[in-house]
Formats: structure tokens, sequence, C-alpha cells
């Protein structure tokens, strides 16, 4: 399934994706009850970044889980989706049954429209769908477990390419549904996606809606008025949110400083970081950190990014 690799306090967990001895190289398929087999001790507690896509559909039961310290609800039809380089920490997932698929980034073909939904970190975490649309989604994920396990006596080559044909309907599926769990504001306009699109690239670099205005040739009106329409935040909290993620992201999963953190994410010193941090956090960096690497069982912090 993964390797497990640690920082050298063995306190941060990473996932890493291996393919097992005689299954496709870039893609696998079980179910939850496997997972939680296969799992060390403790380890599905913890909070985890991944290197692979994690699709998981609730078959049966409920339980919580949280991605990049967003809580999510999952229940019986629940579809999550967890991507490359996002943070993930199971709740209680002995309460669920059901099916995930790991990927490995480029599995999917390279340049095509099912890659560019997959590789998009825009993209929904949640789906809870309903009548046709679950229907639908039950049956590619049934199509693409059954392949997994009966087509081993193809060439491997066959068997990737029908893997591959199989998680592009799922994906797709997916892509396409009326709307994803707490989806409340319309598609996003051109202006919003440039807009997203420049945080993403170079928020380490500047936190100023000004910035990004001149840069894309769009007034900070316009900006804040796309970004409320296309996320229903304003610009600046758009931004702000990105840079905190970020922040949890790196006192989670790295050792650095805090003051080494708050350079790598744009700010000229550590207080203003600190400052910054607690007043969207409600506590300081390292309590954060602190809280987060309590030992299992110990329900960790996670106030939205």
């Amino acid at each position: 399934m993964v390797k497990k690799r640690h920082s050298r306090q063995e306190e941060i967990v990473e996932l890493a994706y291996r393919a097992p001895p005689g299954t496709p190289a870039g893609v696998e398929v079980m179910t939850l009850a496997q997972l939680r087999a296969r799992a060390p001790e403790g380890l599905l507690a913890r909070p985890q970044r991944l290197d692979f896509h994690q699709i998981i559909l609730v078959r049966s039961g409920s339980a919580g889980h949280t991605v990049d310290f967003t809580g999510y609800a999952l229940e019986e039809g629940s579809v999550l989706w967890v991507r490359p380089g996002q943070v993930q920490q199971y709740g209680a997932v002995e309460g669920i049954e059901g099916a995930v698929i790991l990927v490995q980034p480029g599995f999917l073909s390279p340049g095509t429209a099912v890659a560019a939904v997959a590789d998009d970190p825009f993209r929904p975490v949640l789906w809870q769908p309903v009548g046709q649309d679950r229907e639908a989604v039950y049956c590619a994920v049934h199509h693409l477990e059954a392949d997994f396990r009966t087509s081993r006596g193809l060439p491997a080559d066959v068997h990737s390419a029908v893997l591959r044909h199989l998680l592009s309907v799922l994906v797709l599926r997916l892509a396409h549904l009326t709307a994803p769990v707490g989806s409340s504001v319309p598609a996003p306009g051109d202006a919003f996606v440039r807009f997203r699109a420049a945080v993403e690239r170079d928020f380490a670099a500047s936190h100023r809606v000004a910035d990004y205005a001149r840069t894309l040739g769009y007034s900070p009106r316009t900006l804040s008025r796309a970004a409320l329409a296309g996320a229903g935040v304003g610009a600046k909290e758009f931004i702000d949110r990105r840079v905190m993620l970020e922040a949890k992201r790196l006192l989670a999963h790295s050792e650095l400083p805090a003051a080494r953190i708050a350079e790598r994410i744009g700010f000229d010193d550590a207080a203003n970081f600190s400052k910054f941090f607690h007043h969207r956090a409600g506590c300081s960096p390292g309590a954060f950190r602190a809280t987060l690497r309590q030992p299992p069982g110990v329900t960790p912090h996670s106030g939205g990014a």
C-alpha cells in the first residue's frame, strides 16, 4: 500500500505510495477493512501527508475525517477525495466500511481532461451523491474493484490500461455531479480562476490584494467581487486562508522553527507571523504544533484554515 516516512524525531507521518508486488503500478483498490488491518497500530489516528490520491467510498456507517484541518462528516454514500500534499486525519475509521482507491500522480494519462480534473487542487474534498448520481458512482467503483481483483491474468500493460479507463469513468462522474457537499457558490468566473491560480503560485511572496490586481490587470475591487462570487469570501480573506493553510501544514509536517516558517510564507519577522496565526487560530504556532503531536487518542486542534 504505502511506505511510511518519519521525521528525525519520528513524530511526523508522511505516506508515500508503493505498489504492492504483483499489482499494477500506479493504482490499488482495497476495502476499508483491509486498510485498517494493514495500517500499523495508531497510524490512522495521526495526521498524515499523502503523496498520492486517496478516494474513499463509504458504503455503511459514519465517521469524521479531517482534511487540511477542516472536518468532514462521512456517512453512507459519501465520497472523499484527498489529493497529494493534503494533510488528513481519520476519525473513528472502525465505524465505516467501503472502498479505498489509491492512485499515484501521473497514473491517469497526462495532458488529458481527466488528469486535469484529478490534479486540480481546488476540486472538492467531499461529495454526497444521490439518486442516479449515486447509482453511477457506486457502479463505477464496483467495476474498478472487480477488475482490480479479477484481471491479473492480463498482461500488465493491458491490466493498467483497463484500470486507467475505469478510474477515468469515476473521475468524470465525480467531476459532473450536480454539487459537492458544502457547495453553495456558482461556478467561478475567469477573474476568480486567474486570481486563485496566482494566489496558489505567489502567496508566499505577497499577501496584498493590490499586488495581484496589478499583476492580473484588474482593480482590487474587481478581484474582491470575483473572490466573493467564486469562494464566498473577499480577496484578502482568500489570500490569508491560503497563507494560514500553508502555515498549518508546515507546523504539522516539518521541524522548521516558527521563524523559518514565517520566512517561508512571506512574513518579515516571526512576531508578525505569530500575531497573524494567533488571530486566526486562537493559539500560538507553537501551541498548535504541540497539540497536533499529542499521542493518538487525544483530539487534535482542528480550527478551520
